[in-house]
């Protein structure tokens, strides 16, 4: 037995006795809650799918990304883009729009003005599928693949925390 398969069933058994106590334990007011993500069977650490997710929990890092990457809590593992941004600058919660990018006209003074009404934002949205148009009030990105919002200095975006 290789060590991947030797590692993959040790977690899963471990992870399965977790849960199994966590399900049968009186305090459940205090012990975390999980959302089940995936089946144990097909658990094998190169298909870099989270298992569980918990409620409340942050994206670290935070990820956006094109249409065609997967939403969710973002990890170094997963690499999922995060769909619960935050603005820190403006208060306003980041909109995505799958498949549109913002014409390159836009500017501040529109979105001040039309966030979040789409049938106002729609103006300035050009169609281009794999690509994922973002913005809050006052910022505003188009982006086509995988970009780690570390790179983005400009971005005052944080994971507002994921729920159920």
């Amino acid at each position: 037995m290789n060590l991947k398969r030797l590692l993959s069933a040790h977690f899963c058994s471990h992870l399965r006795s977790v849960l199994m106590a966590a399900q049968s334990s009186d305090t459940a007011t205090t012990a975390p809650h999980f959302k089940l993500k995936s089946n144990f069977t097909s658990l094998t650490p190169e298909r870099n799918s989270a298992v569980i997710q918990a409620r409340g929990k942050k994206c670290c890092p935070v990820y956006l990304g094109g249409s065609a990457s997967p939403s969710g809590i973002g990890t170094n593992i997963s690499k999922r883009t995060c769909d619960q941004l935050r603005c820190t600058a403006c208060d306003f919660r980041v909109s995505l729009f799958n498949d549109y990018i913002w014409d390159q006209s836009c500017d501040y003074l529109f979105f001040r003005n039309n966030m979040p009404e789409l049938s106002k934002l729609r103006a300035k949205m050009i169609k281009k599928k794999g690509a994922r148009a973002y913005a809050c009030q006052c910022s505003w990105r188009s982006i086509d693949e995988l970009t780690d919002l570390q790179t983005e200095q400009q971005l005052r975006w944080v994971c507002g925390k994921h729920g159920e």
